[in-house]
């Protein structure tokens, strides 16, 4: 039997149902490397998402899997070959992952601080314009 994750810490309200969704380290990180790049295999995520371990990275897939946000396909060949991509769902969420990105670096700018990794401010403001 499926386990179901727990959403109601505060029946009714959707912020909290949305933050509990994208919740956690890396879970905004993946869904913005799957927006950006398209599929990607397990390891090519891990790549993108340095200090993360393999067990956890696995428990966020499944956990945005789970929510309809990750679409985890598998192919019958030997070795496994796995590759994740976004839901349509995981799709809507493209405007606010890319802001939210927009505002992260606006947000260590302002703080004279370095990103860890660059992003073309140029390609992200294309996806959005692609909406």
């Amino acid at each position: 039997m499926k386990k179901l994750r727990n959403y109601d810490s505060a029946p009714g309200c959707s912020m909290e149902a949305a933050l509990h969704i994208l919740g956690g380290k890396w879970k905004g990180v993946i869904v913005f490397h799957l927006l950006k790049d398209g599929t990607l295999r397990f390891s090519e995520l891990q790549r993108h998402l340095v200090g993360i371990n393999q067990r956890l990275l696995t428990k966020q897939l499944r956990e945005l899997e789970e929510d309809g946000l990750v679409i985890r396909h598998v192919y019958p060949v030997v070795p496994p070959k796995v590759e994740y991509s976004l839901s349509e769902e995981g799709k809507e969420l493209q405007h606010l992952i890319i802001e939210l990105s927009l505002w992260g670096r606006k947000w260590l700018e302002k703080r004279e601080m370095k990103t860890a990794v660059e992003e073309d401010l140029d390609v992200l403001k294309n996806l959005l314009k692609k909406q």
